[in-house]
């Protein structure tokens, strides 16, 4: 179940050791973007919501535990078994049926009651969730998007990386269980030679720009993630409260999407800084909510792939 959480570029940068009384998720540093993500910091993100998609499903299966971030090494995720009742949660049901919709949604507003249940549930120490729902505010946040993603797609290197983990087919994303289904895009099916052939041809800044634009505007509202302090245990920090607002948001009818080039691009992540009045602190995702269709999703690598070759100590 922890395989299933959200992670950059869908590259899955972890491993899992397992013991008796504890699992670790390491770093994969080698499913590392560093051009997207230069400092790691969704990679560490990544594993913080992995950590919590963990500690859900170890409840709800009779073997509940606590999370905490081990900062020496290369930092790591820990989940250390506690003596304790097991602990149904609402949010187990919906770690299946989670994906990023990345499609127009209906717009429309959502519930204050459903918008208070988000908040309640992705309250963590030293994570912020601000949620943006007045149409203004989503406007200019979609401003910063739209620059961050035009910056990205004239730098050639933040192509190639991209490129390389696109999967055009379903025989290519059941090859290597990893990377961005064009289908989870709304991207037609093509065979891999022909579609690496027209990304080149048919990726433009324009059309893209303008994609998201809608995507924007059709959302209810954005959900920004914003962390104490600007390390990787608070970038966990911030992907386990993350998780948390993913699978209420799921388990509520909604559909989410990333939205995170105005992170990415430092210059943007800045503004959107000034923007909302953050000061010297760091905004660390932004996810665009509503209601929304069905999508595919992408796939995950075998257990087995993912855990560290160790006996069970």
């Amino acid at each position: 179940m922890a395989t299933l959480a959200p992670n950059g570029h869908n590259t899955q940068p972890w491993r899992f050791l397992l013991g008796a009384s504890r699992i670790e998720i390491q770093p994969d540093f080698s499913r590392r973007t560093p051009v997207v993500d230069p400092d790691d910091h969704h990679l560490f993100v990544s594993l913080g919501c992995a950590a919590e998609t963990l500690a859900i499903s170890a409840a709800e299966a009779g073997r509940p535990g606590q999370v905490s971030f081990d900062a020496t090494g290369d930092g790591r995720m820990l989940f250390d078994f506690v003596d304790a009742a097991p602990a149904e949660s609402s949010l187990f049901g919906a770690i299946t049926r989670r994906r990023s919709t990345r499609a127009e949604f209906a717009g429309g507003e959502v519930s204050s009651e459903a918008l208070d249940a988000l908040a309640a549930v992705s309250r963590l120490p030293g994570v912020e969730l601000m949620l943006v729902t007045d149409p203004a505010r989503v406007a200019a946040v979609s401003d910063l998007v739209v620059a961050g993603n035009t910056a990205q797609m004239a730098d050639p290197a933040f192509i190639r990386e991209l490129k390389h983990w696109l999967r055009f087919n379903p025989r290519q994303a059941m090859a290597t269980g990893d990377g961005l289904f064009s289908a989870a895009s709304g991207n037609p099916q093509l065979p891999t030679w022909l579609g690496g052939v027209l990304f080149d041809l048919a990726f433009g800044v324009d059309g893209e720009n303008e994609k998201y634009r809608r995507q924007m505007r059709s959302s209810a509202g954005l959900a920004i993630f914003v962390s104490e302090k600007d390390d990787p245990a608070h970038w966990a920090q911030s992907g386990r409260a993350c998780q948390r607002f993913l699978l209420q948001a799921t388990a509520l009818g909604l559909k989410q999407s990333f939205v995170n080039q105005a992170v990415e691009v430092p210059a943007m992540r800045r503004e959107l800084a000034s923007l909302l009045g953050l000061g010297d602190r760091r905004a660390d995702l932004v996810v665009r909510f509503g209601y929304g269709p069905d999508m595919p999703r992408s796939l995950r690598r075998a257990v087995d792939a993912v855990i560290i070759p160790s006996a069970l100590t």
